[in-house]
């Protein structure tokens, strides 16, 4: 059997974590008042109200798949609605007919990857974006990747701050978690995608190929 390598620190029985970057969370400052719909694309933006606490909870959330939605239901929020593809442009697309006439704060990273607002832009949404959080690579002593191994990779910043750090092995079998971030993968590098945008369908996928 092969080693399998989750490239956050998430546990998980039989897997390796091999955390290659971090969160910063940004302070800022917004009068939640003036909006009556939020967008979420990332447990990491929910994490990043808690200096808010108390100003949000009861505004329309909008979350991009179960697992935001369910971060958001740990913070009694109004979750009205949850994406069905966990993709940013599709969820943009989602949610056009239900933000119509609304006043939208999305909630996002320093940097995305969809096109989400501009998508909502074009469509006459009123959105703003507030950035809350950047991913930063770490930069610490690197540890021995064993032959064969499957690494899991989970975002766009996974990829990037990997291979900022290590060489990739011909031995080696990547596992994507979706087509967004197999697009930002090297295209020169064999890899297989997961059947649904979650870490745990990357681990099945990962286990079945170490069997093999």
């Amino acid at each position: 059997m092969s080693n399998i390598y989750l490239l956050n620190n998430q546990k998980h029985e039989g897997i390796i974590n091999l955390k290659v970057f971090k969160i910063n969370y940004l302070p800022f400052k917004t009068d939640f008042s003036q909006y009556n719909a939020l967008i979420f694309t990332s447990k990491n933006a929910i994490t990043s109200l808690s200096s808010h606490k108390g100003s949000w909870e009861n505004i329309d959330s909008y979350a991009i798949a179960a697992k935001t939605s369910e971060v958001l239901l740990s913070h009694q929020s109004k979750l009205v609605f949850v994406g069905k593809t966990s993709h940013g442009n599709d969820f943009a697309k989602e949610l056009i007919p239900l933000l119509k006439d609304k006043n939208v704060l999305y909630l996002s990273a320093k940097k995305t990857v969809s096109n989400l607002v501009s998508i909502l832009q074009k469509s006459k949404i009123n959105v703003k974006q507030q950035i809350t959080y950047e991913t930063l690579c770490l930069n610490q002593n690197k540890i021995n990747i064993t032959k064969n191994a499957i690494i899991i990779f989970s975002s766009p910043s996974c990829i990037e701050c990997f291979f900022k750090q290590y060489s990739w092995d011909e031995s080696y079998k990547a596992v994507l978690i979706g087509k967004t971030t197999a697009s930002y993968f090297p295209s020169n590098l064999d890899y297989t995608i997961s059947t649904k945008p979650s870490i745990e369908s990357c681990i099945n996928l990962a286990k079945e190929l170490s069997n093999k």
